[in-house]
């Protein structure tokens, strides 16, 4: 595995680009119409008012649905609650043509994330290709409302990866869950993880997550995907996407297999994030998730209750 990762260059201070539905009501629609490709000279560079080229802001990962002529486009109209049905998707590349090569990040061609607007219901699993690039996988959503589909990906005429979103809806009478408050410690399945380092917003921040079970440190981690533990922070409102893997790798000869597993993050801006770490042990891959707060930021306020008004009292 490589150094240890670090997402840089996210722009500063920019604006939700997909906001969340915050309100109680029925999800109508599909999935978001394809924005027009940014423009860009020979070099990267867009030019500043004084003449003078100056570096073009870099969009965090997974808020656009097209990049550098790349599209992420679903077959599928959206997703059932409860019961998991295909979802299928292309990724359509410069020639309009799904692309169909792919270089291949720890050990897969393709992840793909599904996350509702309110950062619930967390999925990260890895589809089938057809050979005519169409992209499979049965998926479900857990409650209704608007989900966020996330493809990390590198294609092989590329030098580096791409991660695009796009929103699909799951129908239903959406409710939305509070943002958890941010803690130390998850619990999952038994296992206990806490969470040592805090998020420093535009530097990177070393993040360590200690994995025990029923009070003793678990030692025998199982590498998935070629990695003790592979962890995704998502960035409360416009759900900006990192995806971040750990120092060191498995058979290595220095990297424990637990129970502490180290990354380096690093976060556009000051926020509330939603963390989500996969590991494997036992032969079964779990994820624990923590609310993590970058700088001086303070939770999002809680979604207004069903069935209350402004007054905070029901009526018959």
């Amino acid at each position: 595995m490589k150094t240890p990762t670090r997402m840089a260059g996210y722009a500063l201070g920019l604006a939700a680009v997909f906001a969340a539905a915050l309100g109680t009501g029925r999800v109508v629609g599909g999935p978001e119409p394809v924005p027009p490709p940014a423009a860009h000279d020979g070099g990267g560079h867009a030019e500043s008012g004084d003449g003078h080229d100056s570096a073009a802001p870099e969009v965090p990962g997974g808020l656009l649905v097209a990049q550098d002529g790349y599209r992420l486009v679903p077959v599928s109209g959206g997703l059932p609650v409860g019961r998991a049905e295909p979802f299928r998707f292309r990724v359509v590349g410069p020639d309009g043509q799904a692309v169909t090569d792919y270089t291949p990040t720890h050990d897969k061609d393709l992840h793909l994330i599904a996350v509702r607007r309110d950062l619930s219901g967390f999925q990260h699993v890895h589809p089938t290709m057809a050979a005519d690039g169409t992209w499979s996988i049965p998926l479900a959503a857990a409650a209704p409302g608007q989900h966020r589909i996330f493809a990390d990906f590198q294609p092989a005429a590329r030098d580096e990866g791409l991660t695009l979103g796009v929103d699909v809806p799951a129908s239903g009478d959406y409710r939305p869950t509070p943002l958890p408050a941010p803690a130390r410690e998850a619990t999952v399945d038994g296992y206990t993880v806490r969470l040592t380092g805090d998020l420093v917003p535009g530097t990177a921040s070393k993040l360590t997550l200690s994995i025990s079970r029923d009070g003793a440190p678990v030692t025998d981690l199982q590498p998935y995907l070629a990695a003790y533990g592979h962890l995704v922070a998502l960035r409360e409102g416009d759900l900006a996407y990192l995806h971040v893997h750990p120092e060191g790798e498995p058979g290595d000869g220095k990297t424990a297999a637990g129970p502490d597993i180290t990354f380096y993050a690093e976060v556009p801006s000051a926020g509330a994030y939603r963390l989500f770490l996969d590991f494997q042990h036992a032969g079964k891959v779990r994820t624990a998730e923590f609310t993590a707060v970058a700088g001086d930021a303070e939770l999002p306020p809680a979604p207004p209750t069903p069935g209350h008004d402004d007054d905070g009292h029901g009526h018959d």
